[in-house]
């Protein structure tokens, strides 16, 4: 991955990027075997829906957070990526599309060289043609070439 050059970068351009499309349950359940994070909100059907009053399960947050770093890492290259920080705004069900979009806030130089401050937002949409709605929001910082 080549890295950003501050010349090729102005504030308020946008890349977006789709991680995922059409979620799926299994997708879901394997997360929770990666991660070891099997709270039955996110893997038993009966339990999100008769116990908790959810529509259904949902994702978990940190895999949404994964999804969206690794467009970011995509977009900066990993190397080069210095900050990442979210928050969690919503839940992410199943059907799910999620479409990354990330910002050019500013352009600085540190000691080191230029960075590059985004805005990250991630935007799921349902299967069935609905609004989008915005599940994460945050930041990331990239340093630039020269």
């Amino acid at each position: 991955m080549k890295t950003l050059r501050a010349d090729e970068l102005g504030i308020g351009q946008t890349f977006e990027t789709v991680v995922v499309t059409d979620l799926k349950r299994a997708q879901i359940v394997q997360y929770a075997g990666a991660s070891g994070d099997y709270n039955p909100l996110h893997t038993d059907e009966i339990y999100a829906t008769k116990i908790a009053g959810y529509p259904s399960v949902f994702a978990h947050g940190m895999l949404t957070m994964g999804l969206t770093g690794e467009a970011i890492g995509g977009l900066v290259g990993t190397e080069s990526l210095l900050r990442f920080g979210v928050r969690f705004t919503a839940q992410v069900w199943p059907g799910d599309t999620l479409t990354v979009r990330s910002s050019v806030v500013r352009i600085y130089a540190d000691d080191a060289g230029p960075v590059a401050e985004f805005s990250v937002s991630t935007v799921a949409r349902p299967a069935a043609d609905g609004e989008g709605r915005e599940v994460l929001s945050g930041y990331a910082h990239a340093r630039l070439a020269g």
